[in-house]
């Protein structure tokens, strides 16, 4: 990727954490990111703001404020801020590719596996114990973020209120992060005061950020360029656009588009089977980096099948390969025109309460999150029990309930073990993932 000048981007403040311990601290997230946005989310407080201490926590929450905002990975979205703010745009390039690539290429590496023999029982197996600290890491996030940003009453509602939207009234995503918004914006403006004091800052470079803007589109689209000239079957191309618009709609994370997808790419596209899917989200809850890795998994499968194809196994490479680019390069664009603009504004009183009120309403949806999950990582079967016979399907009102005979007696034990070495003994997080790995792998080969 080209190296552009913080002046293309409106960078104007001075970074002062050296290039190498941003890649330190992104290489470890990238690594050890597992689970989804809310433990992601999770690692990066702990790593960055507790641990390494290179953002406080206010400019942390700041930041994650805006990546909800976002359509895309916010997970990607907030270490490419964070990395922009303590290295500028080469922070934010080191921290935003070091999050997306080793799960990238470990994504790449299953999917072939899945391919040439459509098996993927022994992943399942390898990641078993991972699965259960993850739940802990979910919960350790759950409570450090709501500490810190439940700070009245109304807060402490609204992430109430979030919470019961999203798990039992199935709400979208961005529409309960605008209410939210929305609640605090009205409350700032019932409750005026003065404007805290802040530096005073120069004005906007409206220039800058134009022409960073069009630089990012032109960087995103630039494949377009090569397959209109090599790609005679078109299928790399269809692959291409098609994630392209995705990269446009996907609030709310993974969950929120991979039914579409889904159905696009088996029922119009054909790229895909009936149900795996299903099988590619498996492989992406159980590798490092954002959930919407998945997405790779069904371009892998698109480029792999392309019947015009005489290397299938570097047509299904290329293929995700494009699918990741069409996905994650906006994540630059937007935190790279947008977030100059968000730096100027933060200390407004106005933009602060709508944001905070953000903030709450994100501890409401990682409580979502991890209840979610910790019922699917505790329980072989989980339903969505609606509350009328009129409606059905995982997007009903109603509520998630286990069955309970189905509880998982060793991923209990591992969860219970990774949040007591967590929360209360102060263990790392690498060795509690390693010791809840290695039992994981231990008791499945006991099991075989």
């Amino acid at each position: 990727m080209t190296e552009l000048p913080d002046t293309a981007i409106g960078q104007d403040h001075a970074p002062n954490v050296p290039l190498g311990e941003i890649c330190a601290a992104f290489w470890s997230i990238g690594l050890l990111g597992f689970g989804g946005p809310a433990a992601q989310i999770g690692l990066m407080h702990r790593i960055i703001v507790d641990e390494k201490r290179l953002l406080s926590e206010a400019r942390f929450l700041h930041a994650l404020n805006y990546c909800m905002l976002l359509p895309g990975p916010e997970a990607q979205q907030l270490a490419t801020y964070i990395g922009w703010l303590n290295g500028g745009i080469r922070g934010g390039l080191i921290a935003g590719l070091l999050f997306v690539l080793p799960g990238l290429a470990v994504i790449l590496g299953l999917s072939s596996v899945y391919a040439a023999y459509h098996d993927i029982s022994w992943v399942s197996g390898l990641f078993f114990g991972l699965k259960a600290a993850v739940l802990a890491i979910v919960l350790q996030a759950l409570l450090r973020i709501g500490q810190r940003a439940l700070k009245s009453d109304f807060h402490r509602l609204t992430a109430l209120v979030a919470f019961f939207g999203l798990f039992f009234l199935a709400l979208p995503f961005p529409l309960v992060v605008l209410l939210a918004a929305l609640a605090g914006l009205l409350r700032a403006l019932r409750q005026p005061g003065p404007e805290q004091s802040m530096p005073a800052k120069p004005p906007l470079p409206v220039l800058r950020v134009l022409v960073s803007t069009v630089v990012w589109i032109c960087i995103w689209l630039a494949p377009l360029a090569l397959l209109m000239a090599f790609d005679r079957s078109g299928r790399l191309t269809d692959v291409f656009l098609f994630f392209v618009r995705m990269a446009l709609v996907t609030f709310g994370g993974a969950y929120a588009v991979l039914a579409y997808v889904a159905q696009v790419a088996v029922d119009h596209y054909q790229w895909l089977r009936p149900g795996e899917m299903v099988d590619g989200l498996a492989l992406a809850e159980t590798t490092p980096g954002p959930l919407v890795l998945v997405l790779s998994f069904v371009g892998f499968l698109a480029g792999f099948r392309d019947p015009g194809s005489t290397w299938p196994m570097i047509s299904g490479l290329t293929a995700a390969f494009l699918t990741a680019w069409a996905t994650f390069v906006p994540s630059f664009l937007f935190i790279f025109a947008g977030a100059p603009l968000i730096e100027r504004l933060r200390g407004n009183r106005l933009l602060d309460g709508a944001l905070s009120a953000i903030t709450a309403a994100v501890v409401g949806v990682i409580g979502n999150l991890a209840l979610w999950f910790g019922l699917h990582v505790l329980f072989a079967k989980v339903e969505r029990i609606p509350f009328s016979n009129l409606w059905s399907g995982d997007r009903a009102p109603g509520f998630w309930w286990p069955q309970l005979d189905t509880l998982d007696i060793p991923a209990l034990v591992l969860f219970a073990a990774s949040a007591l070495l967590l929360l209360r003994l102060r263990v790392g997080l690498v060795t509690v993932l390693a010791l809840t790995a290695a039992a994981g792998l231990l008791w499945h080969l006991a099991m075989l």
